[in-house]
């Protein structure tokens, strides 16, 4: 009886419990319509509201509840009353009539967006909604933590969506291409921002873009190409875009471009062989992957033409996202300078892909090389054997000296007076390291790209990074050329011939002529001998005993100090042109070929020369009224004229795509459409041996290498630091084992 009594009160108790639950609920339905805006803004975030109000609304009430606040206050954009539309007033066109909406949002404070459409027929267009950007309502959210285990949790995000119902709705006029304001609504439910804080500030310009793509081929980053624009600027305030609207424009490209970058980069470099004279390309496909690819433009036939007796070769990595393997040609120039006189890309270092690639270089160039220095790869000397058969391989000297280290030990590697005897060995005993400096010039090729292009390159990004490269390595040879013909030299003897030389001879070449001269003037002598087969013999002796007469001859095709000596003696004013070597000459390039103005996928040429020329009038004014206020801002208020003058057929780009392809395939230099077709896939990511794979296990030169930058240990037997112990010193076994003979014991 007592048992059924107190459940009966719990009973009871319990439901006074769930009332007062509810009335508590009720009461803070009411308080959340009648208090403060702040206090409903708490209240609704409260867990009562989420969990126990929300669970019995209807989709509509919600929707009544959230927009509450924003129906007490509305807001009036502060336009002028010109700009503002009205019911009735017509456009000729759409295009216009968006254009107007877009620039009253932008001076009301609000940015908008394209809404629904309806159409004749599914044709034409009959009405267009242009609405505010924060129309619409939330989409909804759920998280279940142990649902989602996992998984990855969606980050949180803001939403501007809450219900504006602020737009526009434009009807077609039928029968005309005119159209008409159907509907205007102009109050807002949020307050209005100022116009440097709307979303359309933040969008970049073409010009914008452009500099993003530009700085990209001299390896600079979006981070980076940000801080440069506001440094150039002036100011952060005055670059709206912000970092990470950089960061997404290479983000963008890479979904435009994606999986069809080989086809596209194939497609570009065809039609560049069609448009420009005497251009070279070949590739090579397996199983419709690209492997290979080798270009040639006509300067560097040309360069081969002339500097193509020695050539260079080696490869880089680390220039594209494929990790294709970069392979450029090098050659010295009339400056002595590294010109590249081809390039290709292998996606692989087999003998298969190096022998085609030779086999394109000499398609291309039409003769092998006399000299060919490579490193000491070893499927580059087989595809160089296979290839130029009859060209001589050599070595270079630089891998030579770089790859002793692995061979000896390392106590001998740090022996003074070894390297001294091995470099004179390497060298020749008579032979200084000049003669052999076409050897480590690949080393510095490949170092020259590589500050122009970085490991996560697309290939057409890559091709323009070369580009830059390539524009940068000949306006250096341009403004060689033209110091050389302007230069005015000293002259250090009275000589005819050193004033002749002074006119062939380019600024580098000249300067040893004229000491090989100076020398045959002041420190040789000469003895007659007599007459041997028809020519006159002399001895030829110089005054200081210490010179070795072996070092005064040259084998760059330059006459040494003992034929000018002769020549001087003969009463012969110049040099003979059979003496000259062509490749040395300042017009060797300039007098015999005739170039195109365009070697690069620029675009239109005249296009870009008008662009830069707008550039440099703009430049040249504002130098002209930067100081002068007044003339400023008149000059500010005709480009603002101008501006409108040229706006009057040009849409918002707040309203296209930010990843329009035409966009990206012209930022790039495409000048082709984006191929639908995709006959050419992209290679699969290779691990080269210099590609850098934590993966690919060193080699034993590499591992040397490594140990020897690190700091030994002290051996306790011979005192030193080397990489030895005590139980492996040399000098503590060789005792032991001289005491073993005596059957001394050693301790």
């Amino acid at each position: 009886m007592n048992d059924s009594r107190f459940d009966q009160q719990l009973y009871v108790f319990i439901q006074l419990i769930v009332k007062f639950r509810i009335c508590v609920s009720v009461f803070y339905f009411v308080l959340s319509f009648r208090f403060d805006q702040i206090i409903w803004c708490i209240m609704s975030n409260s867990s009562v509201i989420d969990g126990d109000l929300y669970s019995s609304m209807s989709e509509s009430e919600e929707e009544d509840v959230e927009n509450s606040f924003f129906e007490e206050h509305v807001y009036k954009p502060d336009v002028p009353v010109q700009l503002i539309p009205f019911k009735g007033l017509i456009f000729k066109s759409l295009k216009l009539a968006i254009k107007m909406y877009s620039e009253y949002a932008e001076i009301g404070g609000f940015d908008v967006r394209l809404g629904t459409q309806s159409r004749f027929d599914n044709k034409i267009i009959k009405k267009k909604h242009v609405i505010c950007n924060r129309g619409g309502k939330q989409k909804k959210k759920s998280c279940d933590t142990l649902g989602t285990s996992g998984v990855r949790r969606k980050r949180n995000s803001n939403s501007r969506a809450i219900g504006c119902q602020a737009k526009i709705i434009f009807e077609s006029v039928y029968g005309t291409p005119n159209d008409k304001v159907f509907q205007f609504d102009e109050l807002h439910n949020h307050p209005l921002e100022k116009r440097s804080d709307l979303k359309k500030a933040r969008q970049m310009s073409y010009s914008e873009k452009e500099f993003i793509v530009r700085a990209s081929t001299s390896k600079i980053g979006p981070t980076m190409a940000h801080k440069l624009r506001a440094s150039l600027r002036g100011g952060y305030e005055f670059v709206k875009p912000k970092v990470v609207d950089y960061k997404n424009l290479r983000r963008d490209i890479n979904r435009v471009i994606g999986y069809k970058d080989a086809q596209m980069r194939v497609n570009t470099m065809n039609d560049r062989r069609a448009q420009y004279p005497n251009y070279s390309f070949e590739f090579n496909c397996q199983d419709d992957v690209l492997d290979c690819m080798f270009w040639v433009d006509e300067m560097e036939k040309a360069y081969y033409a002339e500097f193509g007796d020695v050539i260079s070769f080696d490869a880089t990595f680390r220039t594209n996202k494929y990790r294709m393997v970069f392979v450029p040609f090098t050659a010295i120039d009339h400056h002595k300078k590294s010109v590249t006189v081809g390039s290709g890309l292998l996606s692989n270092e087999s003998i298969e892909s190096y022998s085609w690639l030779l086999k394109a270089f000499l398609k291309t160039h039409g003769k092998e090389p006399t000299l060919v220095l490579t490193d000491q790869d070893a499927a580059i000397k087989q595809a160089v054997e296979n290839v130029f058969r009859n060209s001589k391989h050599r070595l270079c000297m630089w891998h030579i000296m770089k790859k002793l280290k692995k061979k000896i030990s390392d106590d001998l590697f740090t022996n003074t007076d070894f390297r001294k005897r091995f470099s004179k060995l390497v060298w020749d005993i008579n032979m200084k390291p000049d003669v052999f400096e076409t050897t480590s010039r690949s080393e510095s090729m490949n170092s020259f790209f590589n500050t122009y292009s970085e490991s996560g390159n697309l290939l057409l990004n890559f091709m323009m990074n070369y580009d830059t490269a390539i524009q940068k390595q000949r306006n250096t040879q341009r403004e060689f050329d033209r110091a050389s013909k302007k230069a005015s030299y000293k002259m250090q003897t009275p000589r005819e011939i050193e004033l002749q030389a002074s006119k062939v001879y380019t600024s580098t070449l000249f300067f040893e002529v004229q000491k090989e001269i100076y020398k045959a003037c002041f420190f040789c002598t000469y003895l007659y001998v007599g007459i041997e087969d028809g020519w006159e013999v002399y001895i030829v002796q110089h005054k200081n005993s210490k010179s070795d007469f072996k070092n005064g001859f040259k084998c760059m095709g330059v006459l040494c100090r003992h034929a000018f000596t002769i020549m001087m003696r003969c009463g012969v004013k110049e040099i003979l042109e059979m003496y000259i070597l062509k490749r040395w000459r300042k017009d060797v390039i300039s007098r015999n070929y005739h170039f195109s103005s365009v070697q690069s996928d620029s675009g239109d040429c005249e296009n870009v020369k008008l662009v830069n020329d707008s550039y440099y009038s703009f430049e040249s004014c504002l130098d002209i009224v930067r100081d002068d206020k007044k003339r400023l801002a008149l000059f500010v208020e005709k480009q603002q004229m101008l501006l409108k003058e040229f706006e009057s057929d040009y849409i918002s780009p707040g309203l296209k795509s930010k990843t329009h392809g035409e966009v990206v395939c012209k930022l790039l230099g495409v000048t082709i459409p984006i191929p639908e077709e995709i006959n050419i896939h992209v290679p699969e990511v290779q691990s080269n041996k210099g590609s850098g794979i934590k993966k690919r296990i060193p080699s034993v030169g590499e591992v040397a290498y490594e140990n020897s930058k690190k700091e030994h240990r002290m051996c306790s037997g011979c005192g030193k630091r080397v990489p030895h112990n005590l139980r492996t010193c040399p000098e503590r076994v060789g005792a032991a084992k001289s005491a073993k003979d005596n059957n001394v014991e050693v301790r």
